[in-house]
């Protein structure tokens, strides 16, 4: 991609977009507050997948977001990119302390539910919507893994088993673009109809990102997921 065409532009905007972070060893109050537990705030950029494992390995297991996370679908981009990073925290199991917001109804419809759950959703009316996120949410809730030539997605957002098998070439490639995130656009035009259909992808900020979490790691009972 030369550095002068409009899709260099677009990325480089998307992954410059800071979040402003807490991180510490522990969630629990009392034990973040006991010398050498906190890792202090730091103010992200970049590409999270790698930056998520990197605080993973140096042993973050939880983090606050500073701001709140809009999750309609007219949020910017530095909501957009918040709700990317929290992909990846779920994914390696760091619990996360955030309040989300919402105007449109869309938290109660269980897109984000995979996701760690907010402290509260405001906007919503009522607390309904953060209810029930968390009193569903479970890790590995949708997932995907890549095999030799296909990708699977299990998916139990809506309550019961939704299981993909991707093996189109044009498919997998998306795929793995979506994981940072990609310009809307620059998605063929069936791959995303059929991605959104099966409510894996998001479109914020003029971009499309891939919502299912990697699995890293195969929860216990495997059956749960």
């Amino acid at each position: 991609m030369p550095p002068s065409s409009p899709e260099f532009t677009e990325m480089t905007e998307w992954n410059a977009s800071g979040v402003e972070i807490q991180l510490s060893r522990d969630y629990e109050p009392t034990a973040a507050r006991v010398p050498g537990m906190s890792f202090g705030t730091r103010r992200i950029t970049g590409v999270w997948e790698p930056l998520v494992a990197e605080f993973y390995h140096l042993g973050v297991r939880h983090v606050r977001l500073a701001e709140p996370v809009d999750l309609c679908p007219d949020a910017g981009v530095v909501a957009a990119r918040t709700l990317v990073l929290l992909r990846e925290l779920t994914a390696h199991a760091i619990s996360a302390e955030w309040v989300a917001r919402c105007h449109d109804g869309c938290a109660g419809r269980g897109l984000f539910n995979h996701l760690y759950p907010p402290v509260r959703v405001d906007g919503a009316g009522d607390d309904a919507a953060v209810r029930g996120w968390r009193e569903s949410f479970f890790l590995g809730m949708c997932v995907f893994r890549r095999g030799p030539g296909f990708t699977e997605v299990r998916d139990r957002r809506l309550g019961t088993l939704e299981m993909y098998t991707i093996d189109e070439p044009e498919h997998r490639a998306a795929i793995k673009k979506l994981v940072d995130g990609v310009p809307a656009g620059r998605l063929p035009a069936a791959v995303r109809q059929e991605l959104a259909e099966a409510r894996l992808i998001a479109e914020q900020a003029g971009h499309l990102w891939w919502l299912p979490t990697r699995a890293y790691r195969w929860p216990s009972p495997a059956l749960s997921v």
